[in-house]
C-alpha cells in the first residue's frame, strides 16, 4: 500500500505531500506520519523550511468519516489528543517556516492544519469549508482559535454555523491566505517561496514565530484541550450520528 504521506527534499526545504486519493482524508496513520515528519524537520539542521502540499484533486476534505465511525463509542477526546492536537502544536512550535500550498477543498480538520501553518498560498478556485457543523460537531484542530483570529469573529461564526464554503479570493481578502495564484503555477510558486524562506535568517524567523505565539495565542494548548472536551460531548449526540449518516447517504441531515 502506498504511503499516505510522501516526504522529499528540495534543497533546504522538506516537502510533505498528502497522498490519500481522492481527497486526502485524514486518518490516524496520516496524522502520525505528519507528526513524525515534523519531528524529523525539527531535528535536521539542514532542513530550513517545510512545504506542506497534496496530491490529487483536493488538499484535504478533513477527517476520514469511515475511520471516525470506527471510533464512535470511544472517546473523541482521546482521538484528538493523539492525532490533531499534537500535530497543531508541532506546527506552531517548529521554529522553522512552514508554508501550506492549498488547492481544491480545504475542510474540517484540514482547515485547522492549514491555519496552523505560518503562511498559506492557494490556487485559484480553492474552496474552504469549516465543515464540523455539517456532521453535528464543534470545531477542533485549533479552528475555534485560528479561524476567528484570522477572519474575525463575526465571519468565523457565520461560516461555522452555516457550513457554507468560501473561496480563495475571499480567503485572501480576509487574511486567511497570503497569496492566490493560478492553479497551474501553485507548486512552482509555493516551492520558490519556501526556498526563499529557507534562505532567510532562521534563528530570527524562529524567534519571531515564538514571539507571535506568545503574543497572540499563548493559550493554544488549553484551547486544543477544551476543543477535545466539547468534541467528546458533541460526538455522543444524536445530531452527530444523524450528520454522519446523512453525509454517507448523500442527503441533507434531519435534525430534530
Amino acid at each position: 500500500m502506498d504511503s499516505p504521506l510522501h516526504v522529499s527534499r528540495e534543497g533546504a526545504v522538506m516537502v510533505l505531500t498528502l497522498n490519500r486519493p481522492k481527497v486526502n482524508a485524514f486518518t490516524h496513520d496520516l496524522t502520525v506520519a505528519l507528526q513524525k515528519a515534523l519531528a524529523q524537520a525539527a531535528r535536521e539542521k539542514d532542513v530550513r523550511a517545510v512545504l506542506l502540499n497534496a496530491n490529487g484533486r483536493a488538499f484535504s476534505a478533513g477527517q476520514d468519516l469511515t475511520e471516525l465511525q470506527a471510533v464512535e463509542g470511544e472517546s473523541l477526546r482521546h482521538h484528538l489528543q493523539v492525532t490533531y492536537n499534537p500535530l497543531i502544536l508541532q506546527l506552531r512550535r517548529l521554529e522553522k517556516p512552514v508554508l501550506a500550498a492549498l488547492h481544491g477543498a480545504v475542510a474540517g480538520a484540514a482547515l485547522g492544519v492549514a491555519l496552523a501553518c505560518d503562511l498559506r498560498i492557494a490556487a485559484e478556485g480553492t474552496q474552504f469549508l469549516v465543515g464540523f457543523s455539517g456532521i453535528g460537531l464543534a470545531p477542533d484542530s485549533g479552528v475555534s482559535l485560528l479561524l476567528p483570529l484570522m477572519m474575525g469573529l463575526g465571519r468565523a461564526t457565520e461560516y461555522a454555523f452555516t457550513n457554507k464554503p468560501f473561496g480563495a479570493e475571499e480567503a485572501l481578502a480576509w487574511g486567511v491566505v497570503n497569496r492566490v495564484v493560478p492553479a497551474e503555477r501553485l507548486h512552482e510558486e509555493a516551492l520558490a517561496w519556501a526556498q526563499e524562506l529557507a534562505a532567510g535568517p532562521l534563528t530570527a524567523l524562529g524567534l519571531t514565530k515564538r514571539a507571535f505565539n506568545r503574543a497572540i495565542m499563548p493559550h493554544l494548548e488549553a484551547v486544543l484541550d477544551y476543543e477535545a472536551h466539547i468534541q467528546d460531548i458533541a460526538g455522543r449526540t444524536p445530531e452527530h450520528h444523524e450528520g454522519v449518516q446523512a453525509f454517507l447517504e448523500k442527503r441533507p441531515p434531519r435534525y430534530t
